[in-house]
């Protein structure tokens, strides 16, 4: 089984607003997934941010690759680093 750790989006039209799950490759975007560990808010000055770091670092080791967006995310909490 793939893992990957994606934004999954909610919010109304034109307010996006995300949570960051960790879901199998083959489910669709707001599909089915495994755990939730945190959440973003694009639409607050800062963003608001927020990850369970802890979670993020456990399925990594486990092989969860975060995709693109989610590691730019998990870089600026310092959930991982380079």
């Amino acid at each position: 089984m793939s893992v990957k750790i994606r934004l999954k989006r909610m919010g109304m039209k034109k307010k996006p607003f995300y949570r960051v799950v960790v879901a199998d490759i083959h489910s669709p975007r707001d599909g089915r997934f495994i755990e939730e560990i945190g959440y973003y808010n694009p639409m607050t000055q800062p963003a608001e941010i927020k990850v369970d770091g802890e979670r993020a670092k456990y399925w990594i080791a486990c092989g969860a690759q975060p995709t693109d967006t989610v590691r730019v995310l998990l870089k600026k909490t310092g959930v991982i680093e380079k």
